[in-house]
């Protein structure tokens, strides 16, 4: 029997990340196993909890990474460019961002989670971080990044459904690219 080559605390902690990602974005909290993980990782489920210390605690973590990533990618697209010229820059980022499916799971997972106030408290941090990212860094107006966000959640719902496979007149609609300039005329003086 060969012998396994031993991972350090913080690698260990990054495998069961990527696993439980995977996990969860499938079957969700209550779905979730971490029997499941801990067998994939070759690990023990008392492992798992001795590092995140519950389920929901895995789980949440994943969710809010998730937001982060995307916000993330959101602030490196606009670069130093703000207003409209940042946000059609975000869009475009947040295109390729749709291929990450288990980051988009994640968060469809974590919302439909939200019955669970613990949950809820962490997509809203998470939510938060992604709404405070596209309005500090263009600088618009609540209405407009509210739109522009909309629109997101609409495209993360469309790449769950994996509307590319989909030919039909509503996926080519919600498959359908924004072209910048789309939210210029979406303002709160537009739309009381």
């Amino acid at each position: 029997m060969a012998q396994r080559e031993r991972m350090t605390g913080p690698d260990r902690r990054e495998q069961i990340l990527r696993i439980a990602a995977e996990e969860f974005a499938t079957a969700g909290l209550h779905g979730g196993s971490t029997e499941a993980i801990a067998r994939t990782a070759g690990i023990t489920q008392a492992y798992i909890f001795r590092i995140f210390g519950t389920k929901k605690a895995l789980f949440s973590e994943l969710v809010v990474a998730s937001f982060d990533r995307l916000a993330d990618g959101m602030r490196e697209a606009a670069g130093t460019d703000t207003g409209q010229r940042a946000l059609a820059s975000m869009g475009e980022r947040y295109y390729t961002m749709l291929e990450d499916r288990t980051s988009l799971l994640l968060q469809l997972q974590g919302i439909a989670a939200c019955g669970d106030p613990e949950v809820r408290d962490a997509v809203r941090v998470g939510f938060g971080r992604m709404w405070n990212t596209v309005a500090e860094i263009t600088g618009l107006d609540a209405v407009t990044v509210k739109a522009f966000l909309a629109f997101g959640m609409l495209l993360n719902s469309g790449a769950a459904l994996q509307i590319d496979d989909v030919d039909a007149p509503w996926a080519n609609g919600v498959g359908t690219r924004i072209q910048a300039g789309l939210f210029d005329h979406i303002t709160s003086d537009t739309n009381r």
